[in-house]
């Protein structure tokens, strides 16, 4: 799928869900900017507001190309901000945050993810705008939370913090090793933007019975503990830690083929047996090394790993997948980026979207929208802004400014 292209228009007949929604978002890097896209992708139209002169701290990740406007624009801000609008404010003016209070009443959400306390630091926290418009929905994204006092709330907080500290990479230590710190994709971010965003319809609905707005408060280590589930559950049962890695009691691991690797996920009984029986050793299941799963786990790499190997070695790893999973065996290839780019499933699902780049012939390749409705056409999704692209044009449509006055107010740095 291309910017500005429609896939299956003949879903189009109901328009986007969340058409009439407007959100201003006062955001940077990616767990707000990935929330608020995912809405813009739903129809919402999102005007992001960011410094006018350094725009959001994502525009300077690598790598980075460089914009139209001849500024150097950065991976994070390139894959987050697709279809919607900036201004660029300055709100540590007086001028500015007055500029932002104006706007308010003419958007149904405000979001913002700064450190907790940022905002009301400000003058532009959830109390004080809500006495502008008692139906605002106010959304939050912070490391620890603003609604309930944390004794981390002034801890800065990036994704692999959060997941640390819900428990997500202790399990995978070995020894006295450190435990691995795996950036997961932004695991901790986009866990928080998809919880922002059922906050967010959330409180739209909740409006639409009485009438209030209200603020919707998601902690990074929250949404971690949330995703990560399994380590404090198994604990409490009282399971050693290392049992919350799948690995540890049943067959959950990588294996190669022919051309790369594929992975398989045996967590039943039947399916073990299935194994056995497509490998051409039925004597597993009689074997007292195999009988509990425990057991599956402890002879993985002894066992079942050269059999599973040597029967993969002369099939692709597409073709040992179909095999495995025509027999109910959960199976799937571990791809590249490449392999993303070339397959069938993404292709017609339309999760990758190529971006033009500016000062490249070949596009970027951004994730699409993994919500499908059936009434709902996707696209068309609009290229990432530049830094204050529309700041003039949302200023005079919302605020009625003139040219002079936008001119002037340039001038004196408060807008771009």
């Amino acid at each position: 799928m291309r910017v500005g292209e429609v896939a299956h228009p003949e879903r189009a007949e109901w328009g986007k869900p969340l058409e009439g929604v407007r959100i201003l978002a006062v955001e940077q890097m990616q767990a707000l900017p990935y929330a608020t896209q995912l809405m813009a992708h739903l129809g919402a139209d999102v005007v992001k507001v960011e410094h006018p002169v350094r725009g959001d701290t994502g525009r300077y990740s690598e790598p980075a190309l460089i914009d139209d406007d001849g500024r150097r624009v950065g991976a994070t801000y390139l894959r987050n901000n697709l279809s919607k609008r900036s201004i660029g404010i300055d709100l540590k003016q007086a001028e500015g945050r007055a500029l932002f209070q104006r706007l308010v009443p003419d958007y149904d959400v405000v979001a913002e993810n700064f450190r907790a306390g940022t905002m009301n630091r400000l003058g532009l926290g959830y109390e004080a705008l809500s006495k502008l418009d008692p139906a605002l929905i106010y959304v939050s994204i912070s490391g620890f939370g603003n609604l309930d006092e944390s004794p981390y709330a002034s801890w800065p907080a990036y994704a692999p913090v959060a997941e640390a500290m819900a428990g997500l990479y202790e399990p995978n230590r070995r020894g006295d090793e450190p435990p691995p710190v795996v950036v997961a994709g932004a695991l901790g971010d986009n866990a928080s933007a998809l919880f922002a965003v059922i906050g967010t319809l959330a409180a739209l609905r909740h409006r639409e019975r009485t009438g209030l707005g209200q603020h919707v408060d998601v902690a990074m280590y929250d949404a971690m503990v949330g995703i990560t589930d399994m380590p404090p559950f198994l604990w409490s049962m009282g399971a050693p830690i290392s049992m919350a890695a799948a690995g540890a009691t049943s067959i959950c691991s990588a294996f190669r083929a022919r051309d790369g690797y594929f992975v398989v996920a045996v967590f039943r009984e039947n399916h073990f047996a299935r194994l056995a029986e497509l490998l051409g050793h039925p004597e597993w299941c009689d074997d007292e090394r195999f009988a509990t799963r425990k057991g599956w786990a402890d002879h993985t790499d002894s066992v079942i790993r050269p059999a599973l190997e040597a029967w993969a070695s002369t099939r692709t790893r597409l073709e040992a997948c179909h095999l495995l999973c025509a027999e109910g065996i959960a199976a799937g290839p571990s791809h590249t980026p490449a392999d993303l780019r070339a397959d069938p499933h993404v292709r017609d699902r339309h999760m990758l979207i190529e971006v033009p780049r500016p000062d490249a012939e070949d596009p970027m390749l951004v994730v699409g929208n993994p919500v499908k409705m059936s009434r709902v056409a996707e696209g068309p999704v609009g290229s990432f802004p530049r830094l204050g692209e529309h700041t003039a044009d949302v200023l005079q449509s919302a605020l009625g400014l003139r040219d002079d006055e936008i001119a002037a107010l340039r001038e004196r740095g408060v807008i771009n």
